[in-house]
């Protein structure tokens, strides 16, 4: 196999098996897992250094509050104070409300879902940095509780049902953050189209010393009739180098 297939193939399994392990794993485990690639000193740094980067605690657990924006602090300060303000339970507790929301109990779902509110906080910083708001992360997570408590009915075990709970929150957040990133392509995408379209129109326009026709912009940029009038229209047809009626029309 390829070295560089296997590295990353093996980057991988040690992602995951820190992950099962609380997002840490011991430097024994890195090092055993990377032993067929016979990585240097400097490479196995580098090594660590990612998984770091990736709140991969080596031997112990991450801050993970040091990979936090100060106005992401600043809201989970204010947020926690609210959560503060839940009732407690003990261990023994926690298990009775699991099981009775287990059996349909609507009160003990409802107590559930104030148990978890601040471990959606503590997943919610784990996915933190990823291009979307910290808030918006833990929105996502009790929205996945909230769906979730009514949904325990077919789990055996106390720890599969609190296992279901914590997976659905992790797969909200996970999907959000997949969701956000592909809206984002495509309003880069969107953006590049209309910069093109408004560039080429200004241009053409200052050689030719009077504003464009739609179609000599076709010609000159290449793109599609429909894409060029699609970036004239978001502009709402403001494109100045741009003869007026061709904001309309297709």
């Amino acid at each position: 196999m390829n070295k560089e297939i296997l590295f990353a193939q093996t980057l991988e399994k040690v992602k995951k098996v820190a992950k099962e392990q609380g997002n840490v794993i011991a430097k024994e485990q890195v090092e055993e897992a990377f032993l067929e690639l016979d990585l240097t000193e400097e490479q196995l740094a580098m090594v660590f250094d990612y998984l770091h980067k990736h709140k991969i605690g080596i031997g112990e657990p991450v801050n993970l509050d040091d990979y936090l924006s100060e106005e992401e602090v600043d809201y989970l300060e204010e947020y926690l104070q609210q959560l503060k303000e839940l009732p407690e339970f003990s261990e023994g507790e926690k298990e009775a409300i699991t099981l009775s929301a287990m059996a349909g109990d609507l009160n003990a779902q409802n107590q559930l879902i104030q148990i978890f509110l601040p471990q959606v906080v503590e997943i919610a910083k784990l996915y933190a940095g990823q291009g979307v708001f910290l808030e918006d992360l833990i929105g996502e997570g009790n929205v996945a509780v909230t769906m979730g408590v009514s949904m325990l009915g077919a789990m055996e075990h106390v720890a599969e049902a609190q296992g279901m709970l914590g997976k659905m929150i992790m797969d909200a957040m996970e999907d959000y953050i997949s969701e956000n990133v592909e809206e984002v392509k495509k309003d880069r995408k969107i953006a590049d189209k209309v910069n093109k379209v408004a560039e080429k129109a200004n241009e053409l326009a200052e050689d030719l010393h009077r504003k464009v026709t739609v179609e000599e912009l076709i010609e000159e940029t290449g793109m599609s009739r429909k894409a060029v009038m699609d970036a004239i229209r978001i502009t709402a047809g403001k494109i100045e180098s741009l003869e007026e009626n061709g904001s309309v029309g297709d």
